[in-house]
Formats: structure tokens, C-alpha cells, sequence
């Protein structure tokens, strides 16, 4: 019998004990595409829409399928053909709108809207923490929806980019609605906002130093008016002063001060966003009293609760009233005065984010990926994930960081 032959396989196995294994490794899922439905907004006042024909144009050459109701661009001037032309698919019917696996919205949906969401989907829309009801929640999370606040979604610098480009439209239309207000056409006191050569300018006082006084104040010094800001936050007003880059009038909420200031004010502009444990409003009722008859109040905190004790919310419809003869205006929803720039805005922060949510794997793969993403997250599959949305409804909450666990 002779010896098997040596073929050199038996040293070579052995070898290959000293070579690096193979270990399993997460692999990266590919891109996915979205199927997006944009429906009509209903609420009466709300002109505004998510996505421009530009953002859908953009989103289908990505390999995106982008449902629209029809009429839906239509208070914010564009039509359905400009919508068809871009590659949105034109939907008459709501209920087949909201098959889509993502809904995207401006305002939040009423309760029929939510029935008509497929189980399971994604939500996308405003989240208005000072109007949300228990019920509102419970519908979500019966239909395990996810739901997502779009002015609670960060950027990766720690910004509120929705949030920031509304206060950029409301503060630069602040001022041509007090100027509106303060002529003789709309039966005001009938004087030019900021002043000219041999007239004392107007006085606009500012309640709060963030992005809305940062552009009204460029307005109004832009016309010639004599601004002044009060802010508690120091680090605010010194931001405000380098940004704008003159010397304006800053101060603390100092009551003296600011009352002063507003007995002489022809506009006052409230915009201080609501904090946790601080007073529904600045200004009591008595100081408004105290202000000049045919001022003009515009108060863009309305939905977070208010400014002046005397502020009650209006429409676009009938935007103002008088108390003690000072104009009150206290639309909560300012941007929809000019939807078609508004809608541009809000384009220009989605678009981008579908476009990175392809990328990731879907709209679920990009909250496990991005934290500036994660942080708009209200409710997660039949869960309340937002803490101060569980304090103020008085309901259980769950951290999201620990539903997502098991992912990793």
C-alpha cells in the first residue's frame, strides 16, 4: 500500500489558524425610497404647505414617490400642474392620499385625518404643545404611529431650523403689519412707521431678544424708528447688539423700565417663547391701560400662551381687536400671510432631510442614526416619548433612547 500523497492542503488548514477570522459585522442598509402623501391642510387659516414643486422634483429624481391632494398648493399659489410637471402624483381622493407611508403636514391632523392614517405610519406636522389633548395622543399611539413635531426636530449645531425660519418671516412681517395698523386707512392714529426729516420717529418696544426681535428690530431701525428690547437673558441682548451691529436700547424685564417704556411705545411687539415654570404672561392688564390710545400690540407668543394679559388669539380673517384703545393683533400663524415664501422655507429644511433619510434606510433608520432627528419624536410606535407632553397631559411616558435599545 503506498503512502497517500502530500498535497499541501493539511499544513495549509493549519496555517490558516493564524490568519484573522471572520466575525459578523452590522452592515449598512441601503437606500430606501419614500412614498410621501401631502394632503390639503383644512384648518381655514392655514396657507402654507410642506414642499414646494422645486423640493418634489428633487425627492422623485432621488427614486421618491410623492403623493398631493389636489388643491393643496393652491392657497400658497401653485397649482396642480406645477405640482404634476415636478413628478408628484395628483390625488382627489383623501382617503387614498393617506395610504402613503409618510404624511407630511403643516398643521397637526384633526381626528378624522388621523383615523384616515395607515397603522404604522409616519407623521410629520406641527406638534403646538400648548393646544394637544390627551385624546390626540391616544389616537396616535392606537394606530402605533410615529409622530414627529417638526419644530422639535434639531440641526446638528443644536438649532431649531423650522422653528428659526418662522420667526424669520413673522419678524420681518411684524413690522409692516403695525404700520398697517398704525394709518389712517385702517382708522389708526395715522402715522408713519420709523420718521423723517423734522418728526419725532415712532417707538417700538420689543419683548424678547431671539429671532423674531433680531428681524423686526432690522426692520424697524431699517424705516428709522426708535427701537428698544427688553430680555431677561443677558447673553440674548449682547447677541442681539453684535448681530445688528448699532447701538439699540436693551434691558432686563425691569418693571419700572418697562413700563416706562411702554407708556410712550406706538408699537409693542411681544415674542418671548414660553418656559418651563415662568407666568403665562409679562404685561398685566393694568400697564396696557396705561399705554397710549391707538398703539398697536402684536403679540406673536399667542400660541405659546401670550405676552399681554389682555392678548386673546385671533384669525387672519378678523386679526385684530381693542381693548382699552390699544390694537391688539394676535394671529398665532403670522407665516401664512405669505404662504409662498413660508412654503419655501419649509421645502428648504425637508427636502434635505428625506433626502438623508433615503440615505440611512428609511424615515425608522434615520432616528436611530441622528439624534438632531431623534429629538422631534413625540410618540413611537404606540408610546408618548416627550416628557413635557407627559407632564402637562398628566400621562406615562417612555425614554426613546430606551425603546431604541434593542436596535443596538
Amino acid at each position: 500500500m503506498t503512502d497517500k500523497p502530500n498535497t499541501g492542503f493539511e499544513e495549509l488548514a493549519k496555517e490558516s489558524q493564524l490568519y484573522p477570522q471572520e466575525s459578523m459585522v452590522k452592515i449598512k442598509k441601503g437606500k430606501k425610497s419614500l412614498f410621501i402623501g401631502i394632503p390639503k391642510e383644512t384648518d381655514y387659516q392655514e396657507n402654507r404647505l410642506a414642499l414646494t414643486p422645486g423640493g418634489v422634483e428633487v425627492l422623485v429624481n432621488n427614486g421618491h414617490e410623492i403623493w398631493l391632494e389636489s388643491e393643496a398648493g393652491k392657497p400658497s399659489n401653485y397649482s396642480d400642474s406645477d405640482f404634476s410637471e415636478a413628478g408628484a402624483r395628483i390625488i382627489y381622493s383623501k382617503e387614498e392620499l393617506y395610504k402613503a407611508n409618510v404624511v407630511l403636514k403643516v398643521e397637526p391632523p384633526n381626528s378624522e385625518e388621523i383615523n384616515l392614517i395607515s397603522s404604522g405610519s409616519t407623521l410629520i406636522s406641527a406638534l403646538q404643545l400648548t393646544n394637544i389633548r390627551k385624546t390626540y395622543i391616544d389616537k396616535l399611539n392606537k394606530k402605533k404611529i410615529t409622530a414627529i413635531g417638526y419644530e422639535l426636530i434639531e440641526d446638528k449645531v443644536g438649532g431649531m431650523p423650522v422653528v428659526r425660519a418662522m420667526s424669520e418671516i413673522a419678524g420681518c412681517s411684524v413690522m409692516s403689519i403695525a404700520a398697517d395698523y398704525l394709518s389712517s386707512s385702517k382708522e389708526g392714529k395715522g402715522i408713519l412707521l420709523g420718521g423723517i426729516t423734522g418728526v419725532p420717529p415712532t417707538k417700538v418696544v420689543i419683548l424678547g431678544a431671539g429671532t423674531v426681535a433680531e428681524y423686526a428690530c432690522r426692520s424697524a431701525l431699517g424705516l428709522g424708528a426708535e427701537v428698544q428690547v427688553f430680555d431677561n437673558h443677558l447673553y440674548k441682548l449682547r447677541r442681539l447688539k453684535h448681530i445688528i451691529g448699532q447701538q439699540i436700547y436693551t434691558s432686563s424685564l425691569d418693571s419700572v423700565r418697562l413700563l416706562e417704556a411702554l407708556k410712550s411705545a406706538d408699537v409693542v411687539i411681544g415674542a418671548i417663547r414660553l418656559e418651563k415654570g415662568r407666568q403665562r404672561f409679562f404685561v398685566p392688564e393694568e400697564w396696557v391701560s396705561q399705554m397710549k390710545p391707538g398703539a398697536v400690540i402684536i403679540d406673536v407668543s399667542i400660541d405659546q400662551g401670550g405676552c399681554f394679559e389682555t392678548s386673546e388669539m385671533t384669525t387672519h380673517l378678523k386679526p385684530v381687536f381693542s381693548r382699552y384703545g390699544i390694537v391688539h393683533y394676535c394671529v398665532p400663524n403670522i407665516a401664512s400671510r405669505v404662504a409662498r415664501t413660508a412654503t419655501a422655507a419649509f421645502s428648504n429644511i425637508f427636502t434635505p432631510i428625506f433626502v438623508q433619510a433615503a440615505e440611512a434606510g428609511g424615515i425608522e433608520e434615520m432616528i436611530y442614526a441622528h439624534s438632531w432627528f431623534l429629538k422631534g419624536i413625540y410618540t413611537f410606535k404606540g408610546n408618548l416619548t416627550n416628557a413635557d407632553m407627559g407632564r402637562k397631559l398628566n400621562m406615562p411616558n417612555h425614554d426613546l433612547n430606551i425603546l431604541l435599545a434593542p436596535r443596538f
